[in-house]
């Protein structure tokens, strides 16, 4: 039995769309569909059905849905699909799922499937990227505002641009300094086709620390287009590390972002790590 979990909060969809894809769903042999009602719901729902040895089982929804998920799926052989409906879609676009649904779905059912990565901030798993200072200031202000999709998260950039003050972090060893942001990177992007680690490999057993120091006004625009040109790794204020683990420190109560989801730090103290678990997913 193939399985659909499907967030319909995801995104910003038509409910004209939401129906015309659960009806081409109901369609699908062998299948069911499930809908997510609330947070960690999804989670939920697949631990309820792994007794009954899915035979694969398909994430609809955006990076938040599928961190649900893959939590649920990592150190099983069970495959996961993905069909991306989110704002961002790190994960799919890192592993060129397309975007478009039907090309997407025809994937989900009969693409390959590999295992991936999945790392750990303080035990809790993630597969896309995390981090600290602007980019989840901008998740902050993403997620308390009413919209979804690229142009709220273009004006949420826009106002965190505006109102942001560098952070201090420690990383590692090295001494505390402030910085513009800290993104921990398992895949390659955040998602919208911004590279924030081009060189991420999601097997390769290691993570990128992405250390961006504050700049002028000038170095900041040249981020913003070397982030979509793949090109923020040779940037003058970037550094790159690769790791298995690494300690952050920094203030507690501060904003970050798990996967696209904000949270906020409960403790001065971050573990980052390579979990032994791996994640199988569905690939083109």
């Amino acid at each position: 039995m193939v399985y659909f979990i499907y967030n319909p909060n995801a995104g910003n969809k038509s409910n004209r769309y939401r129906q015309k894809l659960i009806n081409t769903l109901k369609k699908i042999p062998n299948s069911q569909l499930l809908l997510t009602e609330y947070p960690n719901h999804a989670e939920e729902i697949i631990k309820s059905i792994i007794p009954s040895n899915p035979f694969k089982i398909i994430a609809i929804g955006g990076d938040g849905t599928i961190n649900e998920i893959g939590n649920a799926l990592k150190g099983t052989d069970i495959p996961m699909g993905i069909i991306p409906l989110g704002s961002g879609n790190g994960l799919a676009r890192h592993l060129n799922i397309p975007m478009k649904t039907e090309k997407a779905l025809e994937i989900a059912l009969h693409g390959h499937a590999d295992f991936i990565d999945v790392l750990g901030w303080n035990k809790r798993a993630f597969f896309c990227t995390a981090g600290i200072g602007f980019d989840a200031t901008v998740a902050a202000i993403f997620h308390a505002g009413n919209g979804r999709g690229l142009l709220n998260y273009i004006k949420a950039s826009l106002q965190a641009f505006l109102t942001y003050i560098p952070i201090e972090i420690k990383v590692g060893s090295q001494p505390k300094q402030n910085y513009f942001s800290v993104t921990i990177a398992n895949a390659n992007q955040f998602g919208n086709n911004a590279y924030i680690s081009p060189i991420s490999n999601l097997q390769d057993a290691l993570f990128e620390i992405v250390k961006i120091k504050n700049g002028n006004l000038w170095q900041k625009a040249q981020l913003g287009i070397s982030l979509f040109s793949k090109q923020i790794h040779q940037h003058s204020l970037v550094e790159v590390l690769q790791a298995k683990s690494i300690q952050l420190q920094c203030a507690q109560g501060i904003n970050y972002h798990v996967d696209g989801e904000s949270l906020q730090t409960q403790t001065d103290r971050i573990e980052i790590e390579l979990l032994p678990e791996k994640l199988l997913v569905v690939h083109p």
